[in-house]
């Protein structure tokens, strides 16, 4: 890992150690701290997610034109200024402000790392960066959540602003960290197309354009590559079928369905994050050699097995022990999943986009995971809440689809699309092929 890369990856880990001091607390700090009812603190939540489908849209270009460095500062600037807002809101529109500059900066700030982390890599580094992402976001996310739990103090607001407060400095850090990496300089990446397809691997951008692809293609050169169409529909389901039910649906689902204790969501989610932070490199050794598709086809049979678990937890007639095992143990296999599925989708993307259209790609599949994310709570929470084995039945289906819609993806990608090590191999043999009498005999000499 060069220089740049480890900035980059502290800089995420530092972002994701200030989320976690404020994202667990703050519909409360909203409805209860505030005293600005639960009617606030849910619309305050819709903004903050509304922001992000409305930048979306418009960051990928801005990436792609002016480099993902100022887009990533310009974001964490506008989430530390939401942050600190926050911290002090004590009016529904001061609430629903702060939501929106804070919601608006972080969805940025997404695309923006993913382009960085794509323009220091290459496609044979690229899966353990992006694994290493993921490993170190939740880790930051996991210690910030437990020691802000420490900290906050639902009768002084003033805890709930030191919180604001830190994740405010955490994004000026990533700020500031981010400013000290040298990128590669964008005229070595754009526009560069390999000529000889052995090649194709040791770009930092990956492949080159598809049909229409290359600057100023735009969304209609991304509309018509059908691999990154159906990789987005993927992604959706990923989605909506985890992330979308974590805090919504399985949690109303758990309490409702199987009893649970709503301390016990807090162990549940632990446990989620415990197995992705032990398993994350485990995990990472057996799947980087594998074919990606094969991978998340993969991971669609293990949520499947999970949801089928929470079934049991809610639906079965054991006892409350064993309902409760059974739901944290249904935490935990999704952990697994998610572990799997950080070396290959995020890379996926990378390996699909032209080389102009780095952001515009990563920006459209962020885009689809944040619609994923609003329309989830909207479908799960009433279902988890009310309609228990339609619930469980949809996800389970939902999951086998992802193991259907995997396969039919890996049919779209080129071999070293769906399995980068065999870029290594094949530039192995290459180098390493000896020179025919003929080839011999036209050498240049020296």
């Amino acid at each position: 890992m060069g220089a740049a890369m480890r900035r980059i990856q502290a800089g995420n880990a530092l972002s994701a150690f200030g989320l976690g001091f404020t994202v667990p607390y703050l519909y409360v700090y909203v409805a209860q701290v505030r005293d600005l009812g639960a009617g606030t603190a849910g619309a305050v939540l819709a903004v903050f997610a509304m922001a992000a489908l409305v930048v979306l849209p418009f960051t990928g270009r801005v990436i792609d034109r002016r480099g993902p460095l100022p887009v990533l500062v310009g974001g964490a600037l506008l989430a530390s200024v939401g942050a600190l807002a926050m911290g002090v809101s004590g009016s529904v529109p001061a609430a629903v402000l702060s939501a929106t500059l804070l919601g608006a900066g972080t969805a940025v700030m997404q695309p923006a790392l993913a382009t960085m982390i794509v323009w220091c890599s290459s496609p044979t580094t690229r899966t353990r960066a992006f694994a290493t992402q993921f490993f170190l976001a939740n880790l930051g996310l996991g210690v910030g959540g437990l020691i802000g739990g420490q900290l906050v103090d639902e009768s002084r607001p003033g805890s709930f602003t030191l919180l604001f407060s830190i994740e405010a400095v955490m994004f000026l850090v990533l700020a500031g960290i981010a400013l000290t990496v040298r990128l590669p300089r964008p005229g070595a990446l754009v526009g560069v197309v390999p000529q000889d397809p052995q090649d194709a691997g040791d770009g930092a951008a990956g492949p080159g354009p598809v049909a229409g692809g290359g600057r100023g293609g735009g969304m209609r050169a991304l509309l018509s590559h059908r691999a990154m169409l159906q990789l987005c529909v993927l992604g959706f389901v990923l989605f909506f079928a985890c992330y979308g039910q974590f805090e919504s649906g399985l949690a109303a689902y758990g309490t409702e369905a199987a009893g649970i204790d709503p301390s016990t969501l807090g162990i549940a989610l632990a446990a989620n994050t415990a197995v992705i932070v032990i398993a994350q490199f485990v995990v990472l050794r057996l799947v980087e050699r594998r074919k990606r598709s094969r991978v998340i086809a993969a991971v669609g049979l293990i949520w499947a097995l999970a949801w089928v678990i929470a079934g049991y937890a809610g639906l079965g007639h054991g006892s409350q022990l064993m309902a409760t095992v059974a739901f944290i143990s249904t935490y935990a296999l999704f952990g697994l999943g998610e572990a799997m599925l950080s070396p290959t989708v995020a890379p996926l993307v990378a390996d699909l986009a032209p080389a102009s259209m780095v952001g515009q790609y990563n920006s459209a599949f962020a885009l689809v995971k944040q619609l994923a994310l609003a329309v989830g709570p909207a479908v799960g929470g009433p279902m988890g809440a009310a309609l228990h084995g339609p619930y469980i039945v949809t996800f389970v289906l939902f999951s086998l689809g992802i193991t259907a819609l995997a396969l039919r993806l890996g049919r779209q990608l080129t071999p070293v699309q769906d399995q980068p090590s065999l870029a290594t191999a094949s530039r192995v043999v290459v180098r390493h092929q000896p020179e025919t009498g003929s080839e011999a005999a036209l050498a240049p000499t020296r």
